[in-house]
């Protein structure tokens, strides 16, 4: 393909299971040969859903849009604890499933709404002294984390059929569901782990209105250039509590 103006953009992509959110950004800059190209919001390898690239003089946005608001929907497993708090980790304990129904299981979590300290899992990206948090778990290292300030605009479960619990979550930024998955489990009593995450929204784009990966890929620069969000675009919206 011949070099062409790069393009300036917000691109609302449909991330697929088994990548990383760099894995992505270095696919469309290889793709499409552009230098300026960024994410905003990580989403786990086995996550899926909306993950915002932003384009040239768009990666100037990146902090602001990182910044925004989430909702999620996934899947949460009782009866199995893993070190990572999802289903990547490592079996820690497993425990019999009490008898629940939905609303049992939603009046629990009604009490993680609103703001609250959640100190961050090992296995996650942070970086403790440049060294990621992630490393020093897989060499058997635990180390202090600072417990951050988040909010949950509303958190419910939509299903449940024993063990696992169709859920949909609305937070801040930086706010891991798998622990909250993990903290679930706890007051329940038999443990709980992250079964499937996706992420639905971030501020006001909408996973509706993403493109597979996949088919982005497929597509020349110009056609690209055309599913690209100007940079000039409103205030994000707050989750509403539906």
């Amino acid at each position: 393909m011949q070099k062409n103006t790069a393009p300036d953009g917000i691109l609302l992509v449909d991330k697929p299971t088994g990548m990383t959110s760099h894995d992505v950004v270095n696919a469309v800059r290889r793709r499409f040969r552009i230098k300026k190209v960024g994410h905003c919001g990580t989403l786990d390898p086995n996550a899926t859903g909306l993950l915002i690239l932003v384009l040239g003089k768009a990666t100037k946005l990146s902090e602001t849009l990182m910044g925004q608001d989430k909702v999620y929907e996934g899947i949460i497993s009782l009866g199995r604890e893993t070190s990572s708090y999802d289903i990547d980790g490592e079996t820690i304990s497993e425990q019999p499933v009490p008898a629940l129904t939905l609303d049992a299981i939603n009046e629990l979590a009604k009490s993680f709404k609103g703001d609250q300290m959640q100190t961050p899992p090992m296995v996650s990206a942070i970086k403790k002294d440049g060294v990621p948090l992630y490393k020093l778990a897989r060499k058997g290292i635990e180390v202090e984390r600072p417990a951050r300030l988040i909010h949950i605009y509303y958190f419910k479960v939509t299903t449940y059929q024993e063990p696992d619990c169709h859920f949909e979550i609305a937070c801040t930024k930086g706010t891991y569901v798998r622990s909250i998955a993990h903290d679930l489990g706890k007051l329940i009593g038999c443990g709980a782990y992250l079964k499937t995450l996706r992420r639905r929204v971030s501020g006001d784009y909408d996973l509706s209105k993403a493109n597979p990966l996949k088919d982005l890929l497929d597509m020349d620069l110009p056609t690209l250039s055309r599913s690209l969000i100007s940079i000039e675009r409103p205030r994000p919206a707050v989750p509403s509590n539906t």
